[in-house]
């Protein structure tokens, strides 16, 4: 007896060599294992050769003559029952086994154990009696060995003709039948596996040799030079790890194949080895979710480069590609797990049942793998279409002329949630002519509402009807409304269209921005009641996930200082103050003795207290007062506290109110520091203003005489004092003020003048007609601009627009942007002008989401105060990054330089009665962003888990 040399043998090995047995001449003479005592030979029965990923138990056979236990013979077993048989060796390949990039030729090198084949036979009394078929057969598989080898070759090279691609034309006719009809159908679908396989592999390595690689070796760039690297990994992503996976796979199905064609046992294991690898499953979820992103930058390159559609045109002559389009290349990797599954569940179906062949156990297991994996990568393929949608949204939307809008559309959280048509009511009848046809889109961050137009290119626009709403703004109405109806529109008008009453049915629903309940309130319909209610789930999932980012995300936080002890009138108080204080108006933070205070200002009087207490207590009795806190400011120290009550303007000591206010000094020793500043006789204070020009610290008040058509505007610097006269002196009040001095000759401002704001060596005057530039050390003699400058009105229409807008807002300051450009911030719009105060960014402006009262700027944000709303956006573009709610706002305190000094603000608190309500004082911590560490990307994530992957 011989056996087979020159190779191992793998698990499901089938050697085709028949006995070179004299007796029967149809024999040939190759080696053979084949038994003479038996006088059969024996087809392969992997069933009995598990690996211990299959059983575990070993199987047992009975005495000579009985089955072996737990096993029945399958088909190819009906012809191993005589002489001449194939022979069959035992393989230690495991189901389990990893397959590594370096170690593809694993499937080729599995060795073989010997063993007694005596006791794998069946005894001569169960042999069938021999007939002429299966030594027919026999003859017939030998041949087929021999005379197709050349064939296969040339199969797996991609050399056979494509119409003899098929296992029965490499298969004879007398084989084919004796295996019967279901055996065909299961070796052709084997034989469709390996050749898909190998067409696949033959593409993904086409898309690297006709597209990658001439994208990069191209002479003269197709796509830019500092483009291209990122473009190919945006199109192509990582096919290559995928080509490297599948080049293992398909050369152990090759292995597999040259073996054991024609009549293959299984391929299972290679298949199986291939699915358990967490590095192949994570290498095609990386691929398949990025795909719908892939296909979209490939169009778009193609639609706006001409030199990339040429060469995608090019490629497509290459043999290789068969004038197939680059996207069914791309999405080649999608489409070959789905395929692969339905094909292992056809080889599940056309195993037999009653054989217990081992494919019964390792096909469904494969497919369940596949199944899992594949519905695993649905929420990330959908989202990934979803972005494609968003994009082709965003680069349609077509904006309101002038308007200023940064949606943050194309940073990589921007999601579109859903998207649909919808109508709107725009008269009270009921024909189709009344409605108008929106097409909205909800994205993760803003709603919005467009009107399609199809141009004749075939290209789509969305026009905006409305302003996006902030999903911070967005409010929900009803879901729940009563149906209407309208005429449906007809596509073909006749002449009796007009006599045919054809309603549709429309479902409404209501949704309302926060801030301008009545004249932004939008009830759409849409067709039916499922719509509805999908769009209603959308809002509110995507609403709930929006309030939880923006809380674990605020750019400033609001940290309470105070609640409770400030409190308002109630509607059961009669107009009684008792212990209620009454709304806090104006508050001043300050340091003395190395401590940290507050003052805070309200119909009652002055209240001082320390910082994170509750308690105050009431140190002057000026009531409603504005006040400012001069302690330290340009490296300075001055010590005093500036009131402005009923148009008079005088300061304390900062240290003696700090003593007052917790009993270390009593209220007249704090009235020996007052020095009164301006406001006497007939000249009454309207504001003032504490700012840092240059190196000097200048406390700027406007004034008004009795008769006086303008204001006067006076600057005082404030004297950085020694300790000695800080002290206060005895004897009552001082009639020279030493901390104060006139600098200059007092301006002229206009009469409606009510805010200053301070720039670098100049301070803008807040008016009407605009904001008058000036020098405050030189008053008298400065030449003033207003800003902005629209002299180029007449022949510029977009700055002839801004300015019809600003006449009717209130200028409330002026915000450095850069080096170039400053922000106007007025009550319900802001825009850009230069440093020469002319409109700059094609004199566009942006509008805010509610009419702001007051502003502040820190950093790289502008804080806009409204009665309700806090909105914080990024000064150089306007993008709205955090609202806070509240009811009551007001701002307290805006430091003038300092970014380590707190933004004060008050608001209505928690508690409130009949008899009064909480005023609540907090302080707006401005945060930073945490380093995220670096996320693990699939592979790293993967090799975590490889322990686990049994």
């Amino acid at each position: 007896m011989a056996t087979p040399v020159g190779r191992p043998l793998s698990q499901y090995d089938l050697d085709f060599s028949l006995n070179n047995n004299h007796d029967h001449p149809a024999a040939l003479s190759r080696p053979s294992t084949y038994s003479a005592q038996s006088g059969h030979v024996a087809f392969p029965e992997p069933q009995l050769y598990r690996s211990v990923s299959q059983s575990s138990t070993p199987r047992s056979f009975g005495a000579a003559g009985s089955e072996m236990r737990g096993h029945r013979s399958n088909r190819s077993e009906a012809y191993a029952h005589a002489p001449g048989s194939i022979s069959r060796n035992e393989s230690t390949a495991s189901f389990a086994s990893y397959l590594s990039v370096d170690d593809y030729n694993d499937y080729d090198s599995v060795s073989g154990e010997s063993y007694d084949e005596h006791a794998y036979s069946y005894d001569s009394h169960d042999t069938p009696v021999y007939n002429d078929s299966v030594v027919s057969l026999s003859q017939d598989l030998a041949d087929v060995s021999l005379e197709s080898e050349e064939g296969l070759k040339r199969f797996q090279s991609g050399k056979l003709a494509e119409a003899d691609q098929e296992w029965h034309r490499l298969v004879p006719e007398a084989a084919r039948e004796a295996l019967g009809n279901q055996e065909v159908q299961r070796q052709s679908v084997i034989f469709e596996i390996i050749k898909s396989e190998r067409d696949y592999v033959s593409d993904l390595e086409a898309v690297r040799d006709v597209y990658i690689d001439p994208l990069r070796t191209a002479n003269q760039p197709i796509i830019k030079t500092s483009l291209l690297k990122g473009f190919i990994t945006q199109v192509f992503g990582n096919v290559d790890q995928i080509l490297a996976h599948h080049q293992l796979m398909l050369a152990a199905l090759f292995a597999r194949q040259r073996d054991q064609h024609p009549l293959i046992q299984s391929i299972a294991d290679i298949i199986l080895d291939t699915t358990l690898k967490s590095t192949f499953r994570a290498t095609y979820e990386v691929y398949i979710k990025h795909y719908p992103l892939s296909e979209a930058h490939h169009r778009k390159e193609l639609n706006r480069n001409s030199d990339y559609r040429h060469f995608i045109h090019s490629a497509a002559s290459d043999p290789r590609i068969r004038k197939r389009d680059l996207v069914t290349f791309l999405s080649r990797p999608v489409t070959r797990l789905p395929r692969l599954n339905l094909l292992v569940e056809q080889l599940h179906k056309l195993t037999e049942k009653e054989y217990d062949h081992p494919d019964l156990d390792t096909l469904p297991t494969i497919s369940g793998i596949l199944k899992d994996f594949i519905k695993s990568t649905q929420p990330g393929i959908e989202a990934a279409e979803n972005k494609v949608k968003f994009w082709a949204l965003c680069e349609s939307l077509v904006y309101r002329k002038g308007e200023i809008i940064d949606l943050d559309l194309y940073n990589d959280n921007r999601t579109l949630v859903y998207a649909g048509s919808t109508l709107r009511k725009t008269r009270e009848d009921s024909t189709f002519t009344g409605w108008s046809d929106l097409h909205v889109a909800l994205l993760d961050h803003y709603f919005l509402l467009t009107r399609e137009e199809k141009r004749p290119n075939g290209t789509t626009k969305y026009y905006m009807v409305s302003r996006p709403l902030p999903l911070a703004y967005l409010r929900l109405g009803s879901f729940n409304g009563a149906t209407d109806t309208r005429r449906a529109r007809q596509d073909q008008c006749g002449l009796l269209d007009g006599l045919r009453s054809r309603t549709e049915i429309l479902y409404p629903f209501t949704i309302y921005h926060a801030s301008n309940k009545m004249n932004r309130r939008y009830t759409l319909y849409v067709t039916s009641e499922a719509i509805r209610k999908k769009w209603q789930a959308a809002f509110l999932n995507t609403l709930a996930v929006y309030k939880a980012r923006a809380e674990g995300n605020m750019f400033f936080s609001p940290q309470k200082l105070s609640e409770g002890f400030f409190r308002m009138a109630g509607p059961g108080t009669n107009g009684i103050m008792g212990r209620l204080t009454g709304g806090v108006s104006n508050a001043a933070p300050f340091e003395a003795h190395g401590r940290k205070y507050i003052a805070v200002s309200c119909p009652s009087g002055i209240y001082v207290g320390r910082r994170g207490r509750e308690e105050f207590r009431r140190v002057l009795p000026f009531g409603s007062s504005y006040i400012v806190a001069i302690s330290r400011l340009a490296g300075k120290t001055f010590n005093r506290f500036v009131i402005l009550h009923e148009g008079v303007l005088f300061s304390y000591a900062l240290d003696i109110l700090a003593r007052v206010a917790f009993g270390e000094a009593t209220a007249e020793v704090l009235d020996a520091s007052l020095q009164k500043i301006a406001g006497h006789d007939s000249n009454t204070v309207s504001f003032f203003r504490v700012s840092v020009v240059g190196s000097r610290v200048l406390l700027i008040y406007a004034a008004k005489k009795m008769l006086q058509v303008s204001l006067s505007l006076h600057v005082l610097e404030v004297i950085d004092s020694p300790e000695a006269i800080l002290s206060p002196r005895r004897g009552g009040p001082s009639k020279h003020p030493s901390s104060f001095r006139r600098f200059g000759e007092p301006g002229y401002v206009p009469k409606d003048a009510h805010n200053i704001t301070t720039l670098t060596k100049t301070v803008g005057i807040c008016t009407t007609d605009g904001i008058v530039i000036v020098n405050p050390t030189n008053l008298a003699n400065s030449s003033a601009a207003i800003v902005p400058d629209f002299t180029k009105q007449n022949t510029d229409l977009a700055m002839s627009a801004l300015k019809t807008k600003v006449d009717r807002a209130r200028p409330l300051g002026i915000v450095p942007c850069d080096s170039s450009e400053l922000l106007v911030v007025y009550d319900t719009l802001g825009c850009y002008i230069t440093r020469h105060g002319e409109p700059s960014r094609k004199s566009g402006y942006m509008k805010w989401e509610t009419p702001a009262i007051s502003f502040a700027a820190r950093g790289e944000h502008v804080l806009l105060f409204s009665h309700n709303f806090v909105e914080v956006r990024k000064k150089c573009t306007g993008l709205l990054v955090q609202t806070l709610e509240g009811a009551g706002i007001r701002l307290l305190y805006a430091p003038p330089t300092s970014v380590s000094e707190p933004i004060l603000v008050a608001m209505r608190g928690e508690k409130a009665n009949a008899e009064g309500a909480d005023d609540k004082i907090v302080e707006l911590v401005e945060t930073s962003e945490i380093a995220s560490s670096t996320a693990s990307s699939p592979m790293s994530s993967a090799a975590m888990w490889d322990e686990w992957d049994l």
